[in-house]
Parts: structure tokens; sequence; C-alpha cells
């Protein structure tokens, strides 16, 4: 049997059951609608509704033709002219506000479009999807133009004053990400700080494109910080980077550090054959995870003895991250969960690559930062406060606990 290779036509999906008389008779009165409302504004300019003469503020001069996109459909208005006339006699086109120039699409359908990108649609499954809604106006343009208005966002967003964030920890980490570099396809690193405000509240504070992550890298990024008005914190929550730890250790000697117990788990799991893997891992689990500080450091002395007659690669690695794996002891135990790991950012990181699947490879460095940071702030992920966040005004020197002992 022969195959057949003719193009199908598609069967549409709405049919004419599908119409709604309210719905069209809304959008019929739509344009009448903006009509007046622009008829309003450039009322007010001129003072009078029509008049020429020395006496008025300006004088109208015809009518234009727009097409104008928004949730309700596309629609062509006819926007009225009109010069206006200065204290000095001299003459300018009277602009509106309402509908400003060269604008197609409402700040609402931007949001639209923008979130569906965001969602995880690539643009021809935005156009797809919007076509019912836009009734088929969205065109690639219209989506780049959307996306358009999320990098001036972003590019704000980099900009922005510190100061009124009253930041009691700061937990930073880094991730790897696939993106066309040179026509080839590159890993890159994406270095992540985020701030927990003194009510609890998690705030993105930067991400960005440093070329890896080395002691330069990251005290650029930490540099920018404080230029834009971050204060010391309390805290400092990483994930064990050389490079991160140098880069803090020369802006903020005295700050207390917190070494992720995840991270150290892996690194412990690294050291070892897979047949240990259960038994370290459930030893661990344990020693981090004890209910009280006296516990957590008799387990600590227990599962060094242990793992350095088995596998002394393993009680190593658990000394090298010394006392900083457990500064979390310092502080009330409702906050230990919240710091003992970078987990607020993982997450961060999961999103993220769950999101770009759909484009498998992203075009440059600076996407993938910029939808790191449109993720948060469209909406498609939320930060919550973190665990214990009522007891963060007590002082860590309050509960000091000599771990030496």
């Amino acid at each position: 049997m022969d195959k057949i290779t003719a193009d199908i036509a598609p069967m549409p999906l709405l049919e004419d059951g599908w119409f709604d008389p309210l719905e069209a008779g809304v959008r019929e009165r739509l344009r009448a609608l903006i009509e007046e409302l622009l008829e309003d504004e450039l009322r007010a300019a001129l003072g009078r509704r029509y008049e020429r003469g020395r006496a008025v503020r300006g004088h109208r001069h015809g009518r234009r033709e727009r097409q104008l996109l928004g949730t309700f459909g596309p629609v062509r208005v006819s926007v009225p002219r009109a010069r206006l006339s200065d204290g000095a006699g001299q003459a300018r086109e009277w602009r509106s506000k309402a509908l400003p120039a060269y604008r197609r699409l409402t700040r609402r359908a931007e949001a639209v479009i923008a979130g569906s990108y965001l969602a995880g649609a690539n643009t021809r499954r935005v156009r797809r999807a919007l076509a019912g809604l836009f009734g088929g106006a969205v065109g690639k343009d219209t989506v780049s133009r959307a996306w358009r208005k999320v990098q001036a966002d972003w590019a704000a967003w980099q900009k922005r004053d510190l100061s009124g964030d009253d930041i009691a920890r700061l937990i930073l980490d880094g991730t790897g990400v696939r993106v066309r570099l040179d026509k080839r396809s590159t890993n890159i690193s994406v270095l992540v700080a985020l701030g927990v405000r003194r009510d609890g509240q998690k705030v993105l504070l930067a991400i960005r494109d440093m070329g890896g992550e080395s002691a330069a890298a990251w005290r650029a990024v930490l540099d920018d910080l404080v230029k834009r008005g971050l204060g010391k914190p309390e805290l400092l929550i990483v994930d064990g980077a050389p490079g991160l730890e140098a880069a803090l250790a020369a802006l903020w000697p005295d700050v207390p550090v917190q070494r992720c117990t995840v991270h150290k788990h892996r690194n412990l799991l690294a050291h070892a054959p897979k047949k240990l893997h259960a038994a370290i891992g459930a030893d661990y689990t344990d020693m981090i995870y004890a209910a009280t500080a006296a516990e957590v450091m008799a387990k600590r002395q227990k599962f060094l003895r242990t793992w350095r007659q088995r596998c002394p690669a393993v009680a190593d690695s658990l000394e090298e991250a010394g006392e900083r794996l457990f500064t979390f002891l310092r502080f009330p135990p409702a906050q230990w969960k919240s710091i003992r790991t970078t987990n607020a950012i993982e997450r961060l990181h999961e999103e993220f690559k769950r999101r770009i699947k759909t484009q498998c490879l992203l075009p440059c460095a600076e996407t993938a930062c910029m939808l790191f940071w449109a993720l948060l702030a469209g909406g498609q992920i939320t930060l919550r406060r973190v665990d214990g966040w009522d007891s963060l005004h007590i002082p860590p020197a309050n509960l000091a606990l000599d771990l030496a002992a």
C-alpha cells in the first residue's frame, strides 16, 4: 500500500456551537468605549470641545486608524489627532497617555503572553494556545514584543536599590545551565544570591553569569550587592565551593557560615564505593537530624570513629567541613531546618530546569539569567517564609555552643 503523504487540513476545534452572543456583543462595543476614552482625554487636553484660534490650547487635525490587541481580542480604533500650543507659541503633536504611540498590546495582554511563555511554552505553542483568545492576532513578532517588555523589567531589577531590605541571612549557590556559546552547546554556571529578611520572607537578590564560580566571580556578585545597599548579614549559607568561601572570607570574615549538609552528603558518597552508600547515608542522616545539639555532637564523634576504620576518605571529607557544617546548632531548633541547607535555591534550580526542558538549549547566558528571574517575577515560582522565622530576632550569641568541646 502506498504511503499517503498529502497534507490533511486539521478539523477546527471550535465549531458554530461554541458561539457566545454575550462575548460577541461585548467585543462589538469595545471600539466605541476605547474611542470615547480617547476623546475624553483629548477634550481635557484642549480645554474645550473644538475651536480654532489663539484663545485655545490647540486644535484637532483629523483621525487615524490603529489596531490594538488586548485580552478582548484585536480591535481597530479611530484615534483623534491634535496639535497643542505651549506658552512660547510652539505647537506639538498630542500624544495619548492611555494609548501611547506604537503600543499594539495592552499591558494585560503582554502579561498573558509572557506568562504563557514562562509557564513552559515556546513561541509556537504560545501562538497556538492564545489563538482563540486573541482571535488569531498573536504572531511571532507579538510574542517577541511582549518578551522585550520583560527584558526591560529585568534590566531595571538588576539595578534596584537594596537598602530597604533588612536581610538577616544570605544563601549563595550556583547551578549549571546549557546554553549556546560560539555556536556550540556549553555548560555555564549561574550564580544565585537569595536573601532572608528579618520577617522571614525570602527575597531573590541577584542572578549573574560570571563565567564560573571562582573567588573573583563571586566577589564581583557580592560587591555589586553591597554597592546597591545590601548590609552585612548575620549568617551565610553556602554550598562549600572554594571560590565562594574565599570571597566571603575576604568580604565578611567575622560572619558565621553554614555549610550545606546536603552538599556535604554528596561529597561523602563520592569518596566511597557504591556498596557503602546506604550505610553512610543512614549514619550521616542520623547525625545531622538528631533532636538536640548534644546528640548531634555525640553522633558526630561516633561517625568519625566508625568511618575512620571502614573508609578513611569519608571521615576526612567530614572533617574537611569543620565546625561550619554544624553552625546551625548555634540557633534556635525551630530554625535548623531552614539553616542546614541551601535547599531554598535548589528548589528554584529544579523548577528552572523543568521550565527550560521545552527549549533544550537557551540562546545565551543572559537569557538563562533573565528567564530564571522572570519565573519569580511572573508568579510561576513563589517564595515563602523560612521555617522558624518568628525566632529570627533572637541573636545567635545568646545560644552560642562550644562546638569544639
